[in-house]
């Protein structure tokens, strides 16, 4: 792969830090720019262009090549703009399907939730059947990190990967499809249309379904053609799928789903059963999702990586039983609340305390229909858990699945998750041995 002329890295961080050093590997000495929208620019051997410079630099020819990061909307103006121009815009992973696709296995999953499960359960299935796999994207390695070292590469999509991916796997799967993403994609039609990128091309590629997705009408026409999908698991696997799971750190029927689902991946790219069920005896649950903790009488449950109420239902309904806590509302995406409030009653839910923005609407549908459970909207994180160290007696179980996402509050949701499981800590004491 040759470069010709300089190039622009679009935002400044993880993925744009291996670009930088894919770029130093393959064109030492190529003049290198960058730009943010906010925040620092901290890349080595590059030089910064404010974004209101950049029309002029593309009117002087300065950029031959513009590598945009996942969280930089493709829909900004710049950037078609900057193909008006002549200066084509790409991406890490488009980069990596360049320089390295040719000559593996390519698995890409993607999904509105459960995608990092299920990418984490299926490389593991494929170690552990002496598969040589790897696993990129936004779980594991920037792609370009990954490079050439695995025959099978295992890649776990976002919708702003999706959207331009411009190479086939050779299998692509699909959790589920439910309207996330909004303000980046500026429509839900076009956050489904960028998803179902992945499979919705002409070529040669296998398809395997999650059990949501299976019934969505809009997957099924991405998929264009029935014979794409990958063979079911039979009878005999899913009644083994099930037993390790129950047996395994896998909480949740949609835990379950993303088992299967992995299954059916590895199983379609020369895994064996041996290989699926020690795969999911050895999962270990990703950070932020369902990850459980005890301090004290309180069991605490770090789901920060919810950003959908969908994500919020499914980490209820892990929990049958319990008497919960739930903490709700986050960073505006037009999240629609009104059926999740209808299910928190029979779901345990006996208290209910709200973040901003999001979180009005959510206490206020929960008021509407379930006047049992105790409402408290609160300013920030830190009171709401002040205000659930005076409410113990209404709960054993404190779920942080805010169906939102936290920018608003927080630089991410992992910084939302650590700081909960911090208050947790403090307020309700040891965690139990």
């Amino acid at each position: 792969m040759r470069f010709e002329g300089p190039v622009l890295l679009y935002g400044a961080g993880r993925e744009a830090l291996s670009t930088r050093r894919f770029l130093a590997e393959r064109a030492p000495g190529l003049k290198v720019y960058v730009t943010v929208d906010s925040g620092t620019a901290d890349l080595p051997d590059t030089e910064f262009l404010p974004p209101a410079d950049l029309p002029a630099a593309f009117a002087d020819e300065k950029i031959a090549l513009i590598v945009k990061s996942p969280g930089v909307s493709r829909y900004k103006p710049v950037f078609a703009e900057a193909e008006a121009a002549g200066i084509p815009v790409t991406s890490n992973l488009n980069l990596w399907g360049r320089a390295y696709g040719e000559g593996r296995t390519i698995v890409a999953i993607t999904g509105t939730k459960g995608k990092s499960t299920t990418a984490t359960l299926a490389h593991l299935m494929l170690d552990r059947s002496s598969i040589d796999a790897g696993l990129a994207g936004n779980v594991g390695l920037a792609p370009l990190d990954i490079a050439d070292k695995h025959a099978v590469v295992v890649l776990e999509l976002s919708s702003y990967q999706t959207a331009d991916m411009d190479f086939l796997p050779d299998l692509a799967a699909i959790t589920n499809l439910y309207p996330e993403h909004v303000d980046w994609h500026g429509s839900v039609d076009r956050y489904y249309a960028d998803k179902l990128h992945l499979v919705d091309r002409e070529g040669n590629l296998a398809v395997a379904l999650g059990a949501a997705a299976r019934g969505n009408a809009r997957v099924a026409h991405a998929v264009r053609d029935h014979r794409r999908l990958v063979s079911e698991l039979t009878s005999d696997q899913e009644l083994a799928i099930e037993s390790a799971a129950a047996h395994s750190r896998l909480r949740g029927a949609h835990n379950l789903d993303n088992a299967r689902l992995a299954a059916q991946i590895a199983l379609a790219v020369g895994g064996t059963m041996e290989g699926v069920l020690a795969g999911i005896a050895a999962f270990r649950p990703l950070p932020h999702r369902l990850e459980e903790h005890v301090f004290g009488a309180v069991t605490v449950v770090d789901d920060s990586i919810s950003t959908t109420p969908e994500a919020t239902k499914a980490a209820l309904a892990a929990y049958p039983g319990r008497r919960i806590a739930l903490i709700g509302g986050g960073h505006e995406r037009e999240q629609d609340y009104a059926e999740l409030a209808t299910l928190l009653p029979r779901h345990g839910v006996t208290t209910l305390v709200t973040l901003p923005v999001t979180g009005e609407r959510l206490a206020c549908a929960a008021r509407a229909v379930a006047q049992s459970i105790a409402v408290f909207e609160a300013a920030d994180l830190d009171a709401a858990m002040a205000w659930l160290a005076t409410q113990t007696d209404r709960f054993d179980t404190i779920i942080l699945s805010p169906g939102a996402p936290s920018y608003n509050q927080f630089k991410n949701f992992e910084e939302r998750g650590t700081r909960f499981i911090d208050l947790s800590r403090t307020l309700f004491g040891k965690i139990a041995r």
